[in-house]
């Protein structure tokens, strides 16, 4: 269980990727302490993806680059193990630092176990393309956004409904919708070899990149749209500004893939995603420090 190739496959650093998910999350959170944001960020982010990602590793058995991972060592019992761990882990600080708040312990088990569900042979919710694009893109966006929203301000999980809450869940994981096919582009030969016929498989390579864009227009529409009815448009014009250099890199791939799909490859994918995960964090924390007393607070105005 502790040998260096399983913790390689637990790919913290992959949680960068989701962090956006949990900043936004935070903008629309009226009660914060730092002992909870702290707390709920560790046992998301060092522990439940990571865990999530071992468990995946373990059951898919790659042999080829995965996210996060370029060239992955072989798996053993020990990976299933160390997942468990994680997860358990996870919980347990849920308990220790969430006391009484039984909601946030149900949607991480909920979080958990769709997760598993995504790789499990039983189940293996990957094989079916639709399905796991759904099930994938609305728990770790949707969910996660309302998940930390209950845990933080300990509300009763009908609070999710209230569309102040509900809608930037929604908006988490349109993004997420429309970047998931790019994710898997790279891996096709991979998941056809396992019978893992993937959304980005039935798109081909220039369908992934045309269901990326066109997704990621109306999931940015959506944000402008969201940002002027609840913010001002100020902030859905700074969300475009921000998310400018991602449509650029986003297009200059493109093109190149075009010319030679062999650039639909690992090194491209992780650079967009670094890019994505990178502007889109780096809006949704300027969205939390602006929309908040925070910098009142700490005497910045």
């Amino acid at each position: 269980m502790f040998k260096k190739s399983n913790w390689l496959h637990l790919r913290i650093h992959f949680s960068y990727f989701l962090l956006p998910i949990y900043i936004f999350a935070l903008s629309i959170s009226p009660n914060l302490s730092e002992g909870g944001l702290l707390w709920l960020f560790v046992i998301l982010h060092l522990f439940i993806y990571p865990a999530s990602n071992a468990y995946n590793s373990f059951f898919d058995k790659d042999e080829k680059s995965i996210g996060g991972l370029k060239n992955p060592p072989p798996v053993d019992r020990g990976l299933f193990l160390l997942s468990q761990t994680f997860d358990l882990i996870g919980l347990l600080l849920a308990f220790i630092f969430f006391p009484g708040n039984y909601t946030l312990i149900a949607m991480l088990i909920a979080y958990i176990l769709a997760s598993r569900a995504y790789s499990n042979p039983k189940i293996r919710l990957k094989k079916y393309p639709i399905t796991s694009w759904i099930i994938a893109g609305f728990f770790q966006g949707a969910w996660v956004v309302w998940l930390v929203y209950v845990g933080l301000n300990d509300f009763a999980f009908t609070n999710i409904l209230k569309p102040h809450v509900l809608i930037p869940g929604l908006l988490a994981s349109a993004i997420l919708w429309g970047s998931y096919p790019m994710t898997q582009i790279y891996q096709h030969e991979e998941d056809a070899k396992r019978g893992d016929i993937t959304l980005s498989i039935r798109l081909g390579i220039k369908g992934t990149f045309m269901f990326t864009g066109i997704f990621f227009g109306l999931a940015s529409l959506g944000y402008v749209l969201y940002f002027q009815h609840y913010y001002s448009l100020t902030y859905g014009l700074v969300f475009l500004a921000a998310m400018s250099p991602v449509i650029v890199f986003f297009t200059q791939w493109f093109v190149k893939t075009l010319k030679n799909e062999s650039n639909a490859n690992y090194t491209n994918t992780m650079r967009l995603n670094w890019i994505s995960a990178t502007c889109l964090g780096g809006f949704f924390l300027y969205l939390f420090l602006h929309s908040t007393n925070i910098l009142s607070v700490v005497g910045v105005y």
